[in-house]
């Protein structure tokens, strides 16, 4: 049986539904909020909820004494970014402390694993990554990320640093990959270390700046659109599909860095740049260094099924560099609900402080 959504929600849905199709255009004003609760036989917080989510994620903006007015733009190409403005749409607990996941359920976890596997943990681990995993990463990206994917398409590895060298791999080293600047220092020298040439594309205020974004030379871009480091820039809405149009223009691939996104202080996740594709070209990376331990060293990412041959021709052949008693532990930790507990925890006690 299908889950039925919250009022909030659906509202949400409709409302960006009207703005991304155009029904609502740029700079118009919505309903106050008690004329859309009257005529549409909602609570006037259902509709709070709703005007939230659609501003903090760049659809609508709040102006102060006048009401809430249209932000998202599709001008037909390139969104018109106010590429002159640097500073960062931050989003609460931008600097967000290591939050350890709880070592006695990790215990538990541990020898639950070693019960219920015994000898099985002493087997090498498909190259892809073990089959437990790669379906418990589909079922929870299902759930918590607007991602449906197989387990097939799902590859794990140590680590973020070690699947951007898978994916240059895959790729090949004869593209230009355009980076955000500023931008986590490592992508830029794994990126270098493996020949690559980098185009550093200057961020604006809501993401890259759309002058840099439309003259690059570059045929993968490589985003952190939740939230970039050390700028704390968030992609809006009109920025994401921004990037896809960008990426539906000859033989261009996106790689989506998704970090931090599961400490979104929304009440619903931010929509990831691989679930808005209709293109197949987007690679979605993410980790459990910060969700999990950063001793753990895994990380997985996401293919779409039209880069699987691809993958399976260039690098198939790489032994997987996570060991398999470390991936069993993750998919129990994801499929019995502790992952999900230790998220919202968090979530909830980021709340409170941001109150």
């Amino acid at each position: 049986m299908k889950e039925k959504k919250p009022a909030y929600l659906l509202l949400y849905e409709t409302l960006r539904r009207e703005i991304v199709e155009g029904d609502r255009k740029p700079g118009d004003r919505l309903p106050s909020r008690r004329q859309l609760a009257r005529d549409r036989g909602l609570s006037a917080v259902t509709v709070d909820h709703s005007f939230d989510l659609l501003c903090q994620e760049g659809y609508i903006e709040s102006r102060p004494r006048s009401g809430f007015y249209v932000a998202y733009r599709s001008d037909g190409g390139f969104a018109r970014a106010e590429d002159a403005e640097t500073g960062a749409r931050s989003l609460p607990g931008a600097d967000l402390p290591q939050y350890t996941f709880p070592f006695s359920v990790l215990a538990r976890t541990m020898r639950r694993v070693i019960a219920d596997y015994g000898e099985r943990l002493l087997n090498k681990a498909p190259n892809e990554g073990c089959g437990e995993l790669r379906r418990a990463i589909s079922r929870y990206l299902a759930r918590n990320r607007g991602i449906h994917a197989s387990a097939e398409q799902i590859v794990i590895g140590s680590g973020a640093e070690y699947l951007y060298g898978m994916v240059v791999e895959m790729l090949s080293h004869r593209r230009v990959y355009g980076i955000e600047r500023p931008s986590y220092k490592k992508i830029e020298q794994v990126y270098r270390c493996k020949g690559i040439q980098c185009d550093l594309l200057p961020l604006g205020k809501d993401g890259i700046r759309s002058q840099a974004l439309q003259s690059t030379a570059a045929s993968v871009l490589h985003i952190t659109p939740y939230r970039s480091y050390p700028s704390g820039v968030t992609a809006s809405a009109s920025k994401r599909r921004e990037y896809l149009r960008w990426a539906a223009q000859g033989d261009r691939i996106i790689v989506e860095d998704d970090f931090e996104s599961e400490f979104s202080l929304l009440s619903k996740p931010e929509e990831t740049v691989y679930s808005l594709s209709d293109r197949q070209n987007v690679i979605y990376l993410n980790t459990f260094s910060r969700t999990v331990s950063p001793s753990l060293r895994v990380g997985y990412m996401v293919l779409p099924e039209r880069l699987l041959p691809l993958f399976t021709e260039r690098v198939g052949f790489y032994s997987c560099t996570v060991p398999a008693f470390e991936q069993y532990v993750l998919a129990s930790l994801l499929d019995s609900g502790d992952f999900e507990r230790h998220i919202n925890r968090i979530r909830r006690e980021k709340r409170r402080q941001a109150e």
